[in-house]
């Protein structure tokens, strides 16, 4: 890729660094207490890792609700809404021109802060994977009280497997979204904007269309 002479945008306000560094904590801890009530290892003990995945999930769950509410507020949300404008390209440039040195086809901006794989992504993440992790988490958690919900009917079995199902699922994205954040213009320059709500584009860089209307 040529050298480019970059400028900074201010793109992620301080809520939006807190949410993300308050989840990953959330994910890092649950999967870890998880994988220790499985007997994976010992960290905190049994009964400790119990209460703490418990109080953890809990915690998470009511936080969950409140970004939801403030992306509605501010309506942040539509930038999770999937376009089809740069698909290709952005995948095309994640299978092979990224190995190949080319500049990335999407420059991120204020109104478009995610490309279109992203947005396919973090929409799924949001919307799909963790809604489903902590639904089942807490059919899990109150299981002594599935009678008194009418929910008898239910199968502890099936429920704890589809929440480790979707634990790994989770891991999976975990790991794949570290590696993502290394294939900036540099390698800790996403990670530095999650920090301090500046990222760097090139400098004649112009927000195309789609994005101003997304």
């Amino acid at each position: 890729m040529s050298q480019q002479s970059m400028k900074k945008i201010y793109l992620y306000s301080k809520f939006e660094r807190f949410w993300h560094w308050f989840q990953a904590i959330m994910i890092i801890l649950l999967l870890a207490t998880g994988f220790e009530v499985h007997g994976t290892f010992e960290l905190f003990g049994f009964m400790g890792a119990v209460d703490l995945h418990n109080t953890l999930g809990l915690l998470w769950l009511g936080m969950f609700f409140f970004f939801a509410f403030w992306m509605f507020v501010t309506h942040e949300y539509k930038q999770y809404i999937p376009t089809t404008k740069k698909l290709f390209e952005v995948a095309m440039y994640y299978g092979s021109g990224i190995f190949k040195g080319e500049e990335h086809p999407v420059h991120k901006s204020k109104s478009a802060k995610h490309n279109p794989m992203q947005r396919l992504t973090y929409l799924a993440l949001t919307a799909m994977l963790l809604p489903f992790q902590m639904v089942t988490g807490f059919l899990y958690w109150g299981y002594n009280d599935w009678a008194n919900w009418g929910l008898s009917f239910l199968s502890l079995e099936v429920i704890g497997l589809l929440h480790l199902i979707g634990g790994f699922s989770i891991l999976i994205f975990l790991i794949v979204h570290v590696y993502m954040t290394t294939t900036g213009h540099s390698v800790t320059a996403h990670i530095a904007a999650m920090f301090s709500g500046w990222e760097e584009v090139p400098e004649g860089f112009e927000v195309e269309e789609w994005e101003k209307k997304a």
